[in-house]
């Protein structure tokens, strides 16, 4: 964990330096401050000594400069810290979300998630805030605080060694403390963020799902569960809170007991004439500027403590292996698909999805996939797009002469045309979700994808394909939404089309329609693409040169 807080910091090492320098130059400008305060009482009660190191004013007059300057010096830095800090702040907390979505989405797909999506965007979001606050902002802050107590204990023992010792006793008893202390509010803390993501998963699935819930009549149900799972989060800050305020208690204690015995050796000292009212001043300060570091300690400990439980979340995100990096591997002239006795199941204990199946998929040819529901079809598209590995057995990818033939992995990715199942489309406008085909496609090619998918109902819509659609592709219908997909589909060139269940939401006018233009378009290319339907519609399965059956466990 340090490794990895090592190299969060190395990113955001810009922020961290600054917020360093300037905590230690604010620390420098407090005790400037404290030291003209003692000057100008020392001046003011004439008992002002000629012996020092420093030019320093003999009037009251150069003694207030001294110290107005000093304030607006505290005034500028302040401001101009909080300014850099907050710019800086946002691209540190940006980047490091960058780095997380990124790992996420190059990360080996399993196939069964293990996370709640809810979960996920709860780490991305806070957990990640957390962690790049504590590395640009908390560290920071703790050495300038370290800085601040070594320098008071100094400045306090130059003027009174056994005062300077009195008052630092505390700190054996700190340190003890806050070894039980992190034990306890790291459990806690952990426990906390587990119920928090639990609340966001939940407010995230009903709102994505509320159609469901209205017409099972379910919401009072889910708006039980979330008051049970906020009464639990609560019942859980509530025992944080208590547990952080009753050591702070004891901690308080502790300071106001050092701060009564630092006032009353002062009036002591002071009456019997062994030092000036201004050292007495001093004192007072000083002993509050040893005590503040150990006050702010008190402080950045639960952040600290929460930064360690944020990195352990995100470090689990980032146990996901990434998938094969490098050059893509493209058949630019046609490509086509050979399994060779592939065996795979989800995991070691289910059943096998695909047994010791071999089938060759040659280049150019459509293909229909047909089988009952849980024979193992749309694993197969997921295999051959390597987003799953096979336990047994090889799938290739060739060329149209057959020459060469390379595993497909990550790499082999750019030759695949993928229209998934159900609505797969994004929120933001019809040209953005088509361009995710082709970011530089045209008009001209964007309509001409269009009318080869039946979606000429693009140009009749007010905005064009500049109409905005909300989540899932709110605002159309199935069969739209379905047909903007196919759309994108054909504007990415690729070697292989893979279609699953592409065409069931489609009425049997438009998919015969849909189907008669593919085949078409089809016919026409010198380069004829791989395509390879998963259906159950007879209107495909009319169009395709071969249809293969698969059944549970057994391919025919």
């Amino acid at each position: 964990m340090i490794a990895w807080f090592w190299r969060i910091f190395k990113q955001v090492k810009l922020q961290s330096f600054i917020n360093a320098m300037s905590g230690i130059i604010r620390v420098g400008l407090d005790f400037a401050f404290i030291w003209a305060t003692k000057l100008a009482i020392d001046i003011a009660t004439g008992n002002i000594s000629t012996a020092s190191f420093l030019p320093q004013p003999t009037t009251l007059f150069g003694a207030g400069v001294l110290l107005i300057s000093i304030m607006a010096l505290q005034l500028a830095l302040g401001y101009l810290g909080r300014w850099i800090a907050a710019l800086l702040g946002v691209e540190a907390q940006n980047r490091m979300q960058r780095y997380i979505f990124e790992h996420l989405l190059r990360s080996e797909w399993t196939g069964i998630e293990q996370r709640h999506s809810g979960d996920v965007l709860n780490r991305l979001v806070s957990d990640s805030s957390t962690v790049v606050s504590v590395v640009t902002d908390t560290i920071p802050q703790a050495l300038a605080v370290l800085v601040r107590l070594v320098c008071a204990f100094f400045f306090l023992f130059s003027m009174d060694a056994m005062l300077a010792v009195s008052v630092t006793v505390i700190l054996p008893v700190f340190i003890l403390l806050s070894r039980l202390y992190i034990h306890k509010m790291r459990a806690i803390t952990r426990k906390v963020r587990q119920t928090d993501s639990r609340v966001q998963a939940t407010l995230q699935e009903s709102v994505q799902h509320r159609l469901v819930l209205k017409t099972l009549e379910r919401v009072p149900l889910l708006v039980t569960s979330l008051s049970n799972l906020q009464a639990t989060l609560r019942q859980q800050v509530r025992r944080r809170t208590l547990f952080s305020s009753t050591s702070n208690l004891v901690l308080n204690v502790g300071f106001g007991a050092a701060y009564l015995f630092t006032f009353l050796w002062s009036v002591n000292r002071l009456a019997g004439g062994a030092i000036t009212f201004g050292m007495m001043t001093a004192f007072i300060q000083l002993c509050g500027q040893i005590q503040g570091p150990f006050r702010e300690l008190t402080r950045f400990i639960p952040a600290i403590i929460s930064s360690f439980t944020a990195a352990e979340r995100l470090l689990e995100l980032e146990e996901a292996p990434l998938e094969e990096d490098g050059e893509p591997i493209r058949f630019k002239d046609g490509a086509g698909i050979r399994l060779t006795d592939v065996t795979f199941s989800y995991d070691n204990y289910s059943r096998k999805i695909l047994n010791h199946v071999t089938y060759d998929f040659a280049p150019g040819s459509m293909t229909a996939i047909l089988g009952e529901t849980g024979a193992g079809k749309t694993t197969l598209l997921r295999l051959v797009l390597a987003l799953l590995k096979p336990h047994e057995g090889v799938i290739e990818i060739y060329d149209a002469e057959g020459t060469r033939a390379v595993p497909v992995s990550a790499r082999t990715r750019c030759n695949f045309v993928y229209v998934p199942q159900g609505n797969s489309l994004f929120s933001g406008t019809l040209r953005w979700n088509l361009q995710m085909g082709k970011p530089d496609a045209t008009d001209e090619e964007i309509y001409e994808a269009l009318r080869l998918a039946c979606a000429d109902f693009v140009k009749s819509l007010p905005d064009g394909l500049g109409t905005l659609i909300g989540e899932g592709g709110a605002g159309l219908s199935e069969g739209q939404a379905q047909r903007i997909a196919i759309a994108r589909a054909l504007l990415r060139q690729g070697s292989i089309l893979l279609l699953d269940e592409a065409t069931s939401a489609l009425d049997q006018q438009t998919e015969k329609k849909l189907i008669a233009n593919l085949n078409e378009h089809h016919r026409q290319l010198v380069v004829k693409p791989t395509i390879i339907f998963i259906t159950h519609r007879p209107a495909v399965v009319e169009y395709c040169s071969q249809v293969i059956t698969l059944t549970k466990c057994s391919a025919s």
